[in-house]
């Protein structure tokens, strides 16, 4: 049990790193997106069909592309970025592009759950469109924008035990070299149960933070 702990010690941490680096980037990318196809889209602040059709297909096309392949297409940008095509640092790149589509779309949807007279009101007052998207629409959106975090977290967490499979260290690759490839099978079932903790955990406090944030509205 001891040996067992000590090898799921140092994955599960660079899992968390992984996870957390490329959480965040995601959402530096993929926030501002989806505030602009909200505001671009028909009855939106800003309308443009054109470039809402363009962005919508991209992501759509970005979604839909399978992880391992993108991970492996995107071995020269991380050896740019950081250095290396292998390892936990190196997999964030391809983490963080993979994630931040479904971070625009969840931005995306949460602002249009936000009741349109809220919007329609701060219109009247004459805010102008920044303190509408900024000052209404996101404090508005922000117990979906939790929720839809911690999902993002989730996909994140499953995307990283891929990673690993090709090099991108964590508990992906630790199950795949010490469990598969020496047929440990208590060292991947370990793996899997580090991986679901993480996950009822993310998904568990992402609830918690939405409900508060209701509580205090």
């Amino acid at each position: 049990m001891r040996e067992l702990l000590e090898l799921i010690a140092g994955p599960t941490v660079e899992t968390l790193a992984m996870v957390s680096a490329a959480a965040l980037a995601a959402s530096a990318l993929g926030a501002p997106v989806g505030l602009l196809l909200y505001l671009i889209a028909p009855g939106g602040l800003v309308e443009r069909p054109a470039l809402r059709r363009v962005l919508d297909r991209l992501i759509n096309a970005l979604r839909s592309f399978p992880f391992i392949i993108l991970m492996i297409m995107l071995f020269p940008l991380s050896r740019l970025v950081v250095g290396t095509s292998i390892g936990t640092a190196a997999a964030v790149v391809p983490l963080a592009i993979a994630a931040a589509p479904f971070v625009a779309r969840v931005v995306e949807s949460s602002l249009a759950g936000v009741d349109r007279g809220v919007v329609d009101a701060a219109v009247a007052a004459g805010a102008t469109k920044a303190r509408i998207a900024f000052g209404v629409l996101l404090p508005e959106a922000l117990p979906s924008l939790v929720s839809g975090l911690a999902l993002t977290v989730i996909n994140l967490i499953g995307y990283s035990a891929m990673a690993g499979a090709i090099g991108g260290g964590g508990l992906g690759d630790l199950a795949v070299r010490y469990g598969y490839h020496r047929f440990r099978l208590d060292v991947m079932a370990a793996a899997v149960v580090v991986i679901l903790i993480l996950v009822e955990g993310v998904q568990a406090a992402g609830d918690r933070i939405s409900r508060r944030i209701m509580s205090m509205r």
